[in-house]
């Protein structure tokens, strides 16, 4: 088994307020869990206006798709319209026995 974490950091440039940085999250994160089988969640940079941090997690039996399915999810980040990417890392951990 093999867990994979994606971290994501971006910059919301046109957030003037908690809500305006909230739905910029709130959009990026339900089209995630909408299109992918995944978990995802802000981890950091809560009280800060134009900065948000994802933790995203997904495990699998193949090390090669948790890989594929965190690149998607990354892709997805890469075109968020009222944010900017700007730190991506990624780390896949083998559980257990191989």
């Amino acid at each position: 088994m093999y867990v994979g974490v994606l971290r994501l950091s971006f910059h919301v440039p046109g957030a003037r307020s908690l809500k305006d940085k909230r739905q910029v999250v709130r959009s990026f994160r339900d089209k995630v869990r909408a299109r992918l089988d995944v978990s995802i969640a802000e981890v950091g940079d809560q009280d800060l206006l134009q900065r948000a941090t994802f933790g995203v997690a997904v495990v699998s039996a193949d090390a090669a798709v948790c890989d594929e399915i965190l690149a998607s999810v990354a892709s997805m980040a890469s075109n968020v319209r009222d944010a900017v990417l700007l730190d991506r890392a990624t780390e896949i951990v083998p559980m257990g026995n191989l």
